[in-house]
């Protein structure tokens, strides 16, 4: 089915406002009236507490959810463009990315990539290089590159971000060809989640410089134990797919430990995971072969938020395709925080930004966002809403023509018609 373009409206989403009996209500402090007539008390006593007032709901929270919704309400998104007064582009991107920097709690020292590269490998119409590069003082990372032969001057570059799928033993491969040859578990990774095809292959074919590195936790970054280093190894070579599949569970088991590591190392996953990307832009830009004023990002759901924090954070992203993961915030707490990653958790985002506040940083610089109506890890009312968003603030810049909304009738998966158009997109913005 051909994708629908969306009717947008100029217009933020005003959260609805509660009174103080009513707020007290929704936390259970119905009979505390205090200085409304009430007693100071709470009805009833014996020490034995009551039964809630409300039965428990679908929501993930269960019987919790009417609490928390009634906190999610009383975030405002200060720091909106649609609720700036003004149309100061330059003074919302200064203060959205500043606070999101603050809030991932990690910011490391600027550092010179240093590449290294430990693998070539020469094809008809491109080259693949293995590379390993400095992020931070501590942390090399490794990275597969694509670059294209044949091609006259400097190229455009892709930072091409892989996704999450459940898939930790690989990062990278998911969107890079392997040179040794793909193993059962990416090519059956592939087809669910990108229809068979290597998008870095089919971007460097159109001319493209093309990066992609393993997010931390996953691929050469993922973590693995004793036992596990002692029965499978490190060579991912050597692993059945029932090998992997045991692994990524290892590792899915394992989020909610890395997560609260981090907060008690003082950072989080995302401040990690999000200034690796920027740094992976740095070593980009020390390539000669690529050109600084061209450079573009793309990724499908954990690679789409991937994208949305480094097309919104950096500067330097002059067109950006995030795919399968832009929905407004507030409806996925009832039935879709159970499906997530903790990466997707940025503790304090929602009292200044939403999602798509966020990415509206990308202003007015080119941005499309590619959105599946029958994926089941998001609400569509809030994918909606994020696409209106987004086409709100594009068109207060005097931008809309520089944003494209689009929905396909597909579940979660960045298909081959889906590619086609995301690889037009930048054609159109990046190549000459």
């Amino acid at each position: 089915m051909d994708p629908l373009d969306l009717q947008h409206s100029d217009h933020s989403v005003e959260p609805s406002t509660q009174g103080r009996r009513s707020f007290l209500a929704c936390l259970g402090l119905g009979g505390m009236l205090i200085g409304a007539g009430g007693t100071g008390h709470a009805e009833g006593g014996g020490g034995q507490g009551t039964a809630p007032e409300r039965p428990p709901t679908e929501a993930d929270s269960g019987s919790l959810y009417p609490q928390i919704k009634t906190l999610a309400d009383q975030c405002r998104y200060p720091l909106s463009f649609l609720e700036r007064g003004d149309n100061n582009t330059e003074a919302y991107r200064h203060s959205a990315r500043e606070k999101v920097l603050e809030l991932f709690h990690y910011e490391p020292p600027a550092v010179a990539p240093a590449p290294e590269v430990v693998g070539r490998w020469e094809y008809t119409d491109y080259i693949q290089e293995k590379v390993l590069f400095s992020t931070t003082p501590w942390f090399r990372i490794p990275a597969y590159v694509l670059i294209p032969k044949g091609r006259k001057g400097v190229r455009p570059g892709i930072v091409d971000l892989h996704s999450h799928g459940g898939m930790f033993v690989y990062g990278k491969e998911k969107v890079m060809p392997i040179p040794a040859g793909d193993p059962p578990s990416i090519t059956t990774y592939r087809r669910e989640n990108y229809e068979g095809r290597s998008t870095s292959l089919a971007l460097c074919r159109r001319g493209y410089v093309v990066v992609s590195i393993d997010c931390f936790y996953f691929g050469e970054r993922r973590t693995i134990f004793d036992d596990d280093l002692k029965k499978y190894g490190w060579d991912r070579s050597k692993y059945s797919p029932s090998d992997v599949t045991y692994l990524n569970g290892r590792s899915s088991d394992g989020e909610g430990i890395l997560a609260r590591s981090l907060y008690w190392a003082g950072t989080t996953w995302q401040g990690i995971a999000h200034w690796d990307d920027i740094r992976t832009v740095d070593y980009l830009l020390s390539r000669s072969e690529v050109d600084p004023a061209r450079i573009g990002c793309l990724g499908i759901s954990m690679g789409g938020d991937r994208t949305d924090y480094l097309a919104g954070l950096d500067e330097r992203i002059k067109c950006a395709v995030s795919v399968g993961w832009m929905s407004t915030l507030r409806p996925m707490i009832k039935k879709h925080v159970e499906t997530h990653s903790y990466i997707h958790f940025l503790p304090g985002l929602t009292h200044f930004l939403d999602l798509p506040d966020l990415l509206g940083c990308m202003v007015p610089k080119p941005l499309m966002v590619l959105q599946c109506s029958k994926d089941q890890l998001y609400p569509l009312e809030g994918m909606k809403e994020a696409v209106d968003k987004l086409a709100g603030i594009y068109a207060k810049a005097g931008a809309g023509s520089m944003f494209r909304g689009r929905f396909y009738d597909q579940p979660h998966i960045f298909t081959l018609k889906m590619q086609e158009e995301a690889f037009d997109w930048m054609d159109h913005w990046l190549q000459p």
